[in-house]
C-alpha cells in the first residue's frame, strides 16, 4: 500500500471516531493511568476492612441483648436484624476483598500493554522522518 493512501485511510479512520462536528466526540486517543486502578484497589482494601470492623461492632452491641430481654418479642426482631447485617457485612467484605487485587491486577496489566504498544510503535520506521531516513 502507497504511503498516501494509508495516510488517507488514517484520516478517514480518525474522521470517524470524532463523531459528528461540533458533538465532542472522541479523538480516538485512549489514555491510561495506573492511579485510578491503584486508588480504587486501595479503597476496596479499606472498605473490606471497615465492615469487618462494623461486623465486630455489631456483635459487641449485640452481646447483651438476650440476657434481660428473654420473652420480649424484640429478642426475636434484634437477633433477626443481627444475622441480617452479619450476612450482608461479611458478603461485602468478601467482594471488597476479591476486588482489591483485581484491581491491581488490571493497573499492572493495562501499564504492560502500554508499554507493549509504545515498544511497537516506536519500532516503525516511517520514511522521510527524522527516524526514518
Amino acid at each position: 500500500m502507497a504511503w498516501d493512501e494509508w495516510e488517507q485511510l488514517k484520516a478517514e479512520a480518525a474522521a470517524r471516531h470524532a463523531g459528528p462536528a461540533g458533538s465532542g466526540g472522541a479523538t480516538g486517543t485512549l489514555r491510561h493511568r495506573r492511579g485510578p486502578w491503584t486508588k480504587a484497589a486501595g479503597s476496596a482494601g479499606e472498605l473490606a476492612a471497615g465492615t469487618s470492623a462494623a461486623k465486630a461492632g455489631l456483635h459487641t452491641a449485640h452481646g447483651g441483648v438476650g440476657g434481660g430481654l428473654a420473652g420480649l418479642s424484640s429478642l426475636g426482631a434484634l437477633t433477626s436484624v443481627l444475622g441480617s447485617w452479619d450476612t450482608r457485612l461479611g458478603q461485602v467484605r468478601e467482594e471488597c476483598a476479591s476486588l482489591r487485587p483485581k484491581l491491581r491486577q488490571a493497573a499492572v496489566e493495562l501499564g504492560e500493554a502500554d508499554a507493549e504498544a509504545a515498544e511497537a510503535a516506536a519500532s516503525v520506521v516511517v520514511p522521510g522522518t527524522r527516524r526514518g531516513e
